[in-house]
């Protein structure tokens, strides 16, 4: 090989590789590539010369005048992108602009052609060999992920994702080499790096291979990081347990997945015991811990009652007050204050909030004889419910009737509901199962409870209607108030209900309520008269709220009184969309494929609809949830009526002969329709 080193060409001969120094480089008019080389490959280019050297050598012609007189310069003809590499390196300080690079002289060919040429012929390596080699790379040499996105010019996240990518089953990286699978479909099967799980997991699928179906199936048997059993326990005493996280490098996984679901529950379990026993300490007889509330415990509770402060209290709880007053001035919330007032408001606040708690205190004789429950709430955080007694403890703990506790504390009997098949023998119009629509009406109770809870004046005018229904008419189920009064508990009615955010509120308006009623049932009328209108009024209505039914259950034929549900809806603008979504287990699971093109019909389009309507039925119902996530959308069951609307609860046919009614009636009922809304 001839190999001449020269600054500058005189009398250049085509075909030898020679010198040249960068700054006599220039791009050639002549190059094929008009639209230029991105930052990323630039960068990319630099890290390998930097690390391996000039692989290829750039392919040159010199520069002349238009009189034929060369200029000293080189143009390149193939090899654009390494001369801006080596450009980059030369304005980091790594190598001179007289730094000398290896070309090849070529006038022979036509330098359009050579560029051109560079950039066609020539066959890109596939994905699943590069992944597969960068794998090698770090098994066998030991590099890391940065120190292998150094030399490629690429971010170590990349390089994590494609060493991942390099793990999957080498089966699956043939299936995806074949074009059997899209890249999207490989990194779903990559979230774990357990080729006998994704082989399964590929073997089990149909038609539908959507990349979040792969996901889902890839981690069934694991537990997300959103579980409130993993917010509760926490990723680094998990991981510091022997357990492994799941990491899913190619989408938002929100902290992963927990792989071991049994140690999450022991940890979870343990640590719930670990604050059962300083709850015991208080003084209470026993404390359990569970994760789930135990709803059938068929225990009786007892509240904290009313006690006065201590004169130093009291005095402290004043000074306290004022000087919170004082720091607060000026501000309206802690984010605009500098860090020390706003640190220090937060210990007055937190004092405050320590002297009040003594307002408040369990009996003594309750505390000897009587327990609590600790379980994990819906978000992770630890709930203590205290103050229950065992039945034969009762006596001696206080023979005093208390408050009525509600449904979150009584006993419940399960409700076996099984999942609509929906493939067989299914029809468009084919009802929704009563177990289902049970459940949707004990939802839709709970939501109206709370919401008339929180509107007193809408409380009166129900509970007016459900006594005048009562005393004036020949009918006693025309009110959606049971005021007798009868507190209808849910969770018979809907697994799960009464574990939900909207039950938590529910149960802390009541135990808020509790907390301040007298010990003797004696004293109940001296401290309702003694409350101020606003408050007796709350009272009320609160008081209202616990008694609404608006259960559909087969056996209970009301139409009348859920009619009124539908119109308290109404004028309560109940929205359930706000404490209910669509998910396999509380809707799409359990109605049929029609109904579950119809809601996704509604709900988001005619498209998305046809596209999932020749699915198998649980790939459906996942398709669904994903599809209806966020779009608020309620099956008819749960929706309240437009004002003037048609009611969801037809009034069924009746034998008008056998119950006289006034004429009056249809007239008060539009009435009281008006008046509400």
């Amino acid at each position: 090989m001839n190999v001449v080193t020269q600054t500058v060409a005189a009398e250049p001969v085509s075909g030898v590789e020679m010198f040249v120094p960068l700054a006599k480089l220039k791009k050639s008019p002549k190059n094929a590539r008009k639209v230029p080389h991105g930052e990323a490959a630039i960068e990319a280019l630099a890290a390998s010369i930097q690390h391996k050297g000039l692989i290829q050598n750039l392919v040159v012609e010199p520069e002349t005048k238009e009189d034929g007189t060369p200029t000293g310069y080189y143009l390149v003809t193939a090899g654009e992108g390494r001369r801006l590499a080596m450009l980059l390196r030369a304005k980091r300080k790594q190598i001179k602009k007289s730094e000398p690079v290896r070309c090849w002289l070529d006038t022979a060919n036509d330098p359009s052609e050579i560029s051109l040429d560079e950039n066609v012929t020539r066959t890109p390596m596939h994905p699943a060999d590069q992944f597969e080699r960068f794998r090698e790379l770090a098994d066998g040499k030991g590099w890391g992920a940065q120190e292998i996105g150094a030399r490629f010019g690429v971010s170590a996240g990349v390089v994590k994702q494609r060493l991942r990518l390099g793990a999957v089953s080498p089966k699956l990286l043939q299936v995806y080499r074949e074009d059997g699978l899209t890249l999207d479909q490989l990194m779903a099967f990559a979230i774990t790096d357990d080729h006998d799980r994704q082989e399964q997991v590929f073997a089990n699928l149909h038609h539908n291979r959507e990349p979040w179906i792969i996901r889902r199936d890839m981690t069934a048997s694991n537990v997300p990081a959103t579980d409130r059993r993993a917010l509760f326990v926490g990723a680094d005493a998990y991981v510091e347990a022997g357990g492994n996280i799941i990491r899913d490098l190619f989408s938002e996984d929100r902290g992963g997945f927990f792989e071991d679901a049994g140690l999450l529950d022991m940890l979870a379990a343990e640590k719930l015991r670990e604050v059962a026993e300083q709850v015991q300490a208080e003084g209470w007889k026993w404390a359990e811990a569970h994760i789930d509330y135990p709803h059938a415990h068929g225990m009786r509770r007892f509240y904290p009652r009313s006690v006065p402060l201590s004169d130093e209290d009291e005095a402290r709880l004043e000074a306290l007050s004022a000087e919170h007053d004082e720091l607060a001035e000026g501000y309206s919330s802690y984010d605009e204050m500098p860090e020390d007032v706003a640190a220090k408001l937060e210990a007055v606040s937190d004092e405050i909030d320590a002297i009040s708690a003594k307002r408040y205190a369990y009996d003594a004789n309750v505390i000897a004889h009587g327990g609590a429950f600790v379980v994990l709430n819906h978000d992770g955080t630890v709930r203590i419910e205290r103050g229950f007694v065992r039945a034969e403890d009762e006596a001696l703990a206080d023979p005093q009737p208390e408050p009525e506790e509600g449904d979150a504390t009584e006993p419940q009997m399960g409700d076996d509901k099984q999942p609509e098949d929906g493939d067989e023998d299914e029809e468009p119009g084919k009802p929704i199962s009563d177990s289902l629509t049970r459940d949707l009406s004990a939802h839709r109770t709970l939501a109206l409870r709370v919401a008339l809870a929180e509107q007193p004046d809408m409380a009166l005018i129900a509970l007016t209607h459900a006594l005048t229904a009562q005393l004036f008419y020949s009918y006693a189920e025309a009110g959606c108030l049971e005021v007798r009064p009868t507190v209808t508990p849910l969770g018979s009615h809907a697994d799960g209900i009464e574990d939900t955010p909207l039950a938590a509120r529910a149960s802390e308006q009541h135990e808020a309520w509790a907390e301040r009623m007298p010990r003797d049932v004696a004293d109940l009328w001296g401290f309702i008269v003694g409350l101020d209108e606003a408050k007796r009024t709350a009272l009320l209505a609160h008081c209202a709220a616990r008694t609404v039914n608006a259960l559909r259950l087969p056996w209970d034929r009301k139409p009348r009184s859920l009619q009124t549900a539908d119109r308290l809806a109404g004028a309560l603008a109940l929205d359930v969309a706000k404490d209910w979504t669509p998910t396999v287990d509380s809707y799409l699971g359990r109605v049929t494929k029609a109904h579950i093109v119809e809601a996704v019909t509604e709900g988001v389009s005619e498209d998305a609809a046809r596209r999932i309507a020749d699915m198998k039925k649980p790939d459906m119902a996942q398709a669904a949830e994903q599809l209806l996530s966020g779009t608020g959308w309620l099956p008819v069951a749960l929706r309240t009526p437009e004002p003037g609307g048609v009611d969801p609860a037809p009034v069924e046919p009746e034998d008008t002969e056998s119950v006289k009614q006034p004429p009056e009636v249809e007239d008060s009922e539009a009435s009281y329709a008006v008046a509400a809304e």
